[in-house]
């Protein structure tokens, strides 16, 4: 029979075996869960309860990705919506901590638009687009979110905005190597 301080160690040291696995590496990229939905199905044994999670990944030197993680519980759909945005990330070119021009873009109901601002004015953004661009790395931006206010929507609204800001400054910069 183990004594009082004896039990106290030993769970301490089966405590900390336990969340051992748990203690994962520092990850270059920064996670942000958005939004977490409780979704039921109707079935004939009853209603299937299930969980959907819209994570935001980026690295805020120019890289972001957006996913969206459906599991039974939580934590596998935040695992998986991660997991996602890690694989489909995008870059951004930043020019002084902001966007090079501005871009309105409509996905469905929603409309963003996005807009650069002078150093110094920061993220003047609503939530869901502001989780985007933070994790992105842009420092200053000035935006408008219209139409819809469904995370999801706005969420995707900006990353599609700014995959039309790199494919356009892309286009700009073969121009000027053409025109060499």
């Amino acid at each position: 029979m183990l004594k009082a301080h004896e039990k106290e160690d030993y769970n301490s040291n089966m405590n900390n075996q336990r969340r051992a696995p748990y203690n994962q590496t520092p990850s270059e990229f920064e996670e942000q869960i958005v939004q977490i939905n409780r979704v039921s199905k109707k079935t004939k044994g009853g209603n299937k309860i299930g969980f959907t999670a819209l994570a935001v990944v980026g690295d805020k030197k120019g890289r972001v990705g957006v996913g969206l993680g459906k599991a039974p519980d939580v934590s596998s759909s935040i695992r998986k919506g991660i997991a996602y945005a890690k694989k489909h990330l995008i870059k951004v070119p930043l020019v002084n901590g902001t966007i090079p021009f501005r871009i309105d873009v409509k996905v469905g109901a929603a409309k963003i638009m996005l807009k650069p601002a002078p150093p110094g004015s920061g993220i003047i953004a609503g939530g869901a687009v502001r989780s985007v661009v933070a994790a992105a790395g842009i420092q200053n931006i000035s935006s408008k979110v219209l139409g819809t206010e469904n995370k999801a929507n706005n969420v995707h609204a900006t990353l599609e905005a700014l995959k039309q800001v790199s494919e356009q400054a892309e286009k700009k910069r073969e121009r000027e190597a053409a025109n060499k």
